[in-house]
């Protein structure tokens, strides 16, 4: 079996799912199941049991799980010293989060980071409130952890590390602090609060209207250069905010309540960094993001 047919097996019998075992792999699915069909023809014996419905490891696919998983990961460090070794990993990466709390949820890959290159210093410093880019355009830091989608011109976009739900931050004086949850049809019943900077084009299609899915206009208040400022304009009353769902814990008011959405997507945090500044630190630590999503 060659190097990748064994990634694609690996990761097929982790996801048991075809459609997003390509997708985590960037190839089409067509590609992993003629792979997995020829693995299996080299095998003699069927290792995934399809139906339309779900795929499940057959008894030898599970043998066999078991058997080349310690050793691919083994094969698979063990290039990647040798690499890092090579294009000399060492030194230090800046690395940036435009919310501070999301550092401390993805605590697990900067250890394994640093257990990898242990010869490589991790800084991790937060980005500006009102213009999370603006560090990594002058340099000051290395790899930027933002809310995608992330489609700028000069910034090539990296794996997401971290997905969490939603969730409405509102006085603890307003009709919907008293809700179990609201929906995205409710943002059009108050004045909604935001940071500095506009949103790019990519966020919506017209900058200057949001809409909700029922096609009600949200007015939007204005504009915070601070995320405590942004807090305290939600607890006096000045509007309400939508915001990632690590901010119960992390940003805790007396007079502000975060209440769940019913029916927002999930918000996805994700590493990007200057195309003229895509060092073997970086390219390091994006291959370990994308090698660590669950």
């Amino acid at each position: 079996m060659e190097l990748r047919d064994i990634e694609i097996f690996l990761t097929l019998a982790d996801e048991l799912h075809f459609g997003r075992t390509a997708d985590r792999l960037h190839i089409s699915q067509a590609r992993v199941s003629q792979t997995i069909k020829q693995v299996e023809r080299r095998i003699g014996a069927p290792l995934f049991a399809r139906t339309s419905r779900r795929v499940q490891l057959t008894p030898i696919g599970k043998r066999l799980r078991d058997d080349l998983g310690p050793a691919y990961r083994a094969l698979h460090e063990g290039i990647e010293r040798a690499v890092a070794a090579g294009r000399g990993v060492g030194g230090v990466l800046r690395l940036g989060f435009e919310a501070p709390g999301v550092a401390d949820l993805v605590e697990d890959l900067l250890d394994s980071f640093r257990q990898r290159y242990p010869d490589t210093e991790l800084l991790i410093r937060e980005a500006d409130f009102a213009d999370p880019f603006a560090m990594l355009r002058s340099g000051e830091i290395d790899v930027l952890v933002t809310l995608l989608p992330a489609d700028e011109a000069d910034l090539a976009t990296g794996p997401a590390v971290y997905a969490e739900p939603m969730v409405l931050a509102v006085s603890s004086k307003h009709p919907f602090a008293r809700r179990e949850s609201v929906t995205l049809d409710d943002l059009a019943r108050d004045t909604v609060l935001r940071a500095a900077h506009p949103p790019e084009p990519y966020w919506v299609e017209e900058p200057r209207q949001w809409l909700t899915p029922a096609g009600h206009p949200v007015t939007r208040g204005k504009p915070f250069t601070t995320f405590q400022e942004l807090l305290a304009g939600i607890a006096t009353g000045a509007g309400i905010c939508p915001l990632a769902a690590h901010a119960r814990e992390y940003f805790s008011h007396p007079r502000i309540r975060f209440v769940p959405f019913v029916d927002s997507p999930d918000v996805e945090w994700g590493l990007v960094w200057p195309h003229s500044a895509e060092t073997a630190r970086v390219q390091a630590f994006a291959h370990l993001a994308s090698a660590s999503r669950p």
